[in-house]
């Protein structure tokens, strides 16, 4: 047994570890596991820079907030302050999720010497980066990075086929385990019908939505794009956006030299977007590519109707023509295509809904994830599940 892996009052100390404070799917996976891990065994502190919804969201549960100074730019001092912490918390299982915090905090346990340290990639960015040279760079840092992980968690089993193909890290070290969520989320009708009514939109006036962070994967502005033809099939209709990002300024700019302001609207990162999906009469994803995205499995779990884009980690959720309706990435066309199909034909619409309702949230449980995530950190340990 690892001598400091339990503290004084016989629990294992986990730093969940990731860069931004804000509730993307990272930080609500982060949340997830440490708000459903067995408390009898393990004391769970989350770690991210300050100032956000996720330290909030973190003292609501319960849960410790750490700052942590992590920035994209590399710097020693960083790497220092955070395995300084490591020591003075007596942390055993540091679990980083995402680029920045896994290159922080993997290389501080390392200087810490913190006897187990697991990544989650939740999604393969840098796979899709335009620069070649820039994708290899960081193929050859997790390579790097991984002799210093004792286990890589990858959301989806498309995610593990390109790790395993870029020999991100040894096989034996790479795990699935797909996202999860709870499957009785329950709507939030009510809220969403009085949202509505604030904005002055009348009642029966279809809303089209997505809840997604405002950066090129989400593929925003091939939304933006349909958007006209959408609009003008059904001028009563709205387009809503939940969520904020690097790509803010420049989407708001286009949907005004759209002249959209008044029916494409982007609400900012809110902390009722559940609420919010509640109201959309057509969820949308158009992203570029995946992990494996909560929000398919949480719009499914509210019976609506999905358009999405055919990606790596959407196809492992939504089937085409069952469970919502699928479009090739980058094609604002077919996005507006089956988005206008969908308000048309609304026993289609039902029909698809209440196929996903029934069949995606049950393959994708919270308590699944939790357990398998749980189960691996004590077999790192040497501890009996």
């Amino acid at each position: 047994m690892i001598s400091n892996s339990i503290d004084s009052i016989g629990k294992i100390r986990i730093l969940e570890m990731i860069d931004k404070p804000s509730l993307g799917g990272g930080q609500r996976a982060l949340l997830l596991i440490a708000s459903h891990l067995d408390r009898k065994k393990f004391e769970v502190l989350i770690g991210s820079a300050g100032d956000g919804p996720l330290e909030e969201e973190a003292a609501r549960l319960g849960l410790r907030h750490l700052r942590v100074p992590v920035r994209k730019k590399v710097d020693p001092r960083v790497i220092s302050s955070i395995a300084q912490l490591l020591r003075h918390e007596k942390i055993s299982i540091l679990h980083t999720h995402g680029g920045v915090a896994g290159l922080f905090g993997r290389l501080a346990a390392r200087r810490s010497k913190t006897p187990v340290v697991v990544h989650t990639l939740h999604g393969i960015h840098y796979l899709h980066y335009r620069n070649p040279l820039l994708r290899q760079a960081y193929v050859g840092q997790e390579r790097v990075l991984s002799r210093w992980t004792d286990a890589l968690i990858l959301v989806s089993q498309a995610d593990f086929r390109k790790a395993k193909k870029f020999r991100l890290a040894p096989v034996e070290k790479m795990f699935v385990i797909p996202n999860g969520i709870d499957t009785k989320p329950g709507g939030r009708e009510e809220e969403a019908a009085a949202f509505k009514a604030s904005l002055g939109w009348p009642a029966d006036s279809p809303v089209v939505g997505t809840v997604a962070r405002l950066h090129r994967q989400k593929g925003i502005r091939y939304l933006l794009d349909a958007a006209p033809s959408i609009l003008s099939t059904f001028p009563e209709a709205r387009v809503v956006v939940v969520g904020e990002g690097p790509l803010g300024k420049k989407l708001r700019r286009m949907a005004r030299r759209k002249g959209l302001e008044d029916r494409f609207l982007f609400l900012g990162e809110r902390e009722d977007a559940l609420a919010l999906l509640s109201l959309f009469d057509v969820f949308v994803l158009p992203s570029l590519w995946e992990g494996l995205p909560f929000v398919l499995i949480e719009a499914a779990s509210l019976r609506k109707p999905i358009v999405a884009t055919a990606v790596d980690g959407v196809t492992e959720v939504i089937e085409h023509g069952k469970t919502g309706l699928l479009v090739p990435p980058g094609d604002s066309l077919a996005l507006a295509g089956a988005v206008i199909e969908l308000l048309r034909d609304r026993e289609l619409a039902q029909r698809l809904a209440e196929r996903a309702r029934a069949i995606v949230p049950p393959r994708f449980p919270l308590s699944r994830m939790v357990e398998q995530t749980q189960n691996l950190y004590l077999d790192l340990l040497g501890h009996e599940a």
